[in-house]
């Protein structure tokens, strides 16, 4: 049963459209990308983008931390900084190169100036690599005190297209339109990830977040690819819900989420995985990944702040968080284990913190507590 009987007419549409069928576009879904194999000195390479701002002190603070652990991996840092090539702003062939090569990189933020006409690199980034899927889990840490106690649901947001495309232009003065682009390929790419990443994880319901009753065609054609997509998982419910309903539901009880993926395009995405961000303490306790089937970038969400950088004020947890998901990706589970428990105890401890999480330690000392507890496992 879903929720919303809203879009009939437009999966009717996208049926003349697609008369042989939509299940013949299964096929074509890309698996997620995996990490390369073991170099010789039995170690992976992985990509290292340190990034803007406080990017390099909270990325020291992971190789450090992975240097304790002895996690199996070396890094291969470069630069992203945009460069000129025959009059457009792209990527150093060298950062393209290194990610391509290792198949997964752990980036730091980047910083875009707003309203200066500038791209935004994490979208260059995300359309180099045709990273499709942006994975956002959003839990509770025991012991650290937020409003909710039992937050623990999973976003996963089409990374590719949607009010995101950048189709802009004016029409008269003082007129902008702004195009939304929606297409059956990259909705249904998504929509089988959210519900292989729901079926391997052990969550049993996706739900698809929408306003296809005000967006009938464009939020009609997501929706008709997700429960295309859903025949081919009968052991995961599947229903669906208006974006404002799940932003109303999930600030007044998240319990009823918890045992869910939440799939929706780009924008919807945007906001509804900050929002929940808040209901577990912040942008800087959010881990990130962006899937692709030829590589994934593993990310902190929250911005550069330039204000605090250099300053030793940084908390470096979203990036060691979003670094977790990067080793169970490799499948290196006993080390992303060990190293996450001592994060998360160190957090609930409440003794060794930075400002941002209530306490006075500096990003070196928080990194220090971390790795002690590491070496004492």
């Amino acid at each position: 049963m879903f929720a919303s009987r809203s879009v009939p007419r437009a999966f009717a549409q996208c049926a003349k459209k697609y008369p042989s069928g939509f299940r013949n576009y299964a096929s074509a879904a890309p698996t997620a990308a995996f990490a390369g194999q073991k170099g010789t000195n039995g170690k992976y390479t992985v990509t290292l983008i340190p990034g803007d701002g406080i990017g390099p002190e909270i990325s020291q603070s992971i190789k450090d931390v992975y240097t304790a652990a002895n996690v199996p991996i070396q890094w291969e840092e470069v630069d992203v900084t945009p460069i000129l090539k025959a009059g457009k702003t792209v990527i150093p062939d060298e950062a393209i190169t290194s990610v391509k090569k290792n198949t997964v990189a752990l980036k730091g933020p980047l910083a875009t100036p707003i309203g200066k006409g500038h791209v935004s690199l994490n979208l260059t980034l995300r359309r180099t690599f045709n990273l499709f899927a942006n994975v956002r889990p959003c839990a509770s840490i025991k012991g650290f005190k937020t409003p909710y106690d039992d937050v623990n649901t999973v976003l996963i947001r089409e990374n590719t297209e949607g009010e995101y495309s950048g189709i802009e232009h004016e029409v008269v003065d003082g007129v902008v339109q702004s195009i939304k682009l929606i297409t059956w390929d990259a909705s249904e790419r998504v929509a089988r990830y959210a519900f292989n990443y729901a079926q391997t994880s052990g969550r049993k319901r996706v739900t698809a977040v929408h306003k296809a009753n005000i967006m009938k065609m464009s939020d009609g054609m997501f929706l008709a690819a997700c429960r295309e997509v859903s025949k081919d998982f009968p052991d995961v419910a599947y229903d669906e819900d208006l974006l404002d309903r799940v932003c109303l539901n999930i600030v007044t009880n998240p319990k009823p989420y918890s045992d869910r993926v939440m799939v929706m395009p780009n924008l919807y995405g945007d906001i509804l995985s900050d929002m929940c961000a808040g209901l577990i303490g912040g942008l800087g306790l959010t881990p990130s990944g962006n899937i692709g089937r030829d590589a994934s970038i593993f990310e902190a969400v929250h911005g550069s702040a330039p204000d605090i950088a250099g300053k030793g004020l940084a908390n470096p947890t979203a990036l060691l968080l979003s670094s977790m998901m990067m080793l169970r990706h490799m499948r290196l589970n006993e080390y992303a284990d060990k190293i996450e428990s001592a994060a998360l105890s160190t957090i609930a401890e409440g003794k060794t913190i930075t400002g941002d999480l209530g306490g006075k330690a500096s990003t070196k000392e928080y990194t220090d507590a971390i790795i002690q507890k590491i070496v004492k496992a």
